[in-house]
């Protein structure tokens, strides 16, 4: 794409989110994968040999759950070094600068926080908490890396287990009844750095685009959700959305 079409791009998506009382975003692995983060479906989601896709499920857990804390202690200590890119403080700035903003996000990394976003919905929970699994108690997670035993819940005494949703398990009712909401009453979504395949994650902008919404794919390859965007945009997250929120901002010095 041409550079002053590109520009034209940007100043439209900017015109639209300027314009929207309510803006959500849904986001997925391809932000996180911009900051170092390896995906699942990648080829670096192998750990010790072994798909992450054996690792991550409620039967794993109950059948070797040491191996699985193991696994889930590597993911964290590759988390240490890693930093909000700027697609996440990209996001920050587009929250400042509309009325109402919800951010859903797929990842489990906890950069969004870091980048200071604040109306998040984190479907798949985050991998920086420890849950128990009998009261549900949730800890902040220790970030030195080391393993001794599984870890106990303080108040219960029984075992705790990453705060994340597992293959198998089923998301927060309360996380996907807000980003339901949300879908339903933004004007304008931003679909980011998602494979657009896994539900009901991929079904918001369609509810979106079923409710009026203003729906923008931001992803370097094409999806199947593509074919329903308004607008698609071949960039990846750290170069598009700074460059909307430079339309923005140039839209109000106008």
């Amino acid at each position: 794409m041409a550079a002053k079409a590109i520009d034209d791009c940007m100043v439209a998506v900017a015109d639209r989110l300027r314009r929207a009382q309510h803006v959500c975003c849904l986001i997925g692995a391809g932000i996180s994968a911009e900051s170092g983060i390896p995906t699942f479906r990648g080829p670096d989601g192998f750990w010790a040999g072994r798909s992450a896709f054996d690792l991550a499920t409620p039967e794993a857990f109950a059948r070797d759950p040491e191996t699985v804390w193991r696994f889930c202690l590597w993911r964290r200590s590759q988390l240490v070094t890693k930093r909000p890119n700027a697609g996440h403080h990209a996001l920050v700035a587009i929250e400042r600068l509309v009325p109402q903003f919800t951010l859903v996000t797929q990842n489990v990394d906890g950069l969004h926080r870091a980048a200071g976003s604040a109306n998040i919905l984190e479907l798949h929970g985050n991998l920086m908490v420890d849950r128990c699994t009998a009261c549900a108690l949730e800890t902040q997670a220790a970030t030195d890396g080391g393993f001794e035993t599984i870890p106990i819940c303080p108040e219960c005494r029984a075992m705790m287990r990453p705060g994340v949703v597992w293959f198998g398990e089923m998301l927060s009712l309360d996380a996907i009844q807000k980003a339901d909401a949300a879908a339903r009453s933004c004007q304008a979504m931003l679909v980011v750095g998602t494979s657009s395949v896994v539900h009901p994650a991929a079904g918001l902008a369609e509810m979106a685009r079923l409710h009026g919404a203003f729906t923008v794919e931001i992803n370097p390859e094409e999806t199947p959700l593509s074919r329903i965007m308004n607008m698609c945009i071949r960039m990846p997250a750290g170069e598009a959305l700074p460059a909307i929120v430079e339309a923005m901002n140039s839209s109000d010095r106008g």
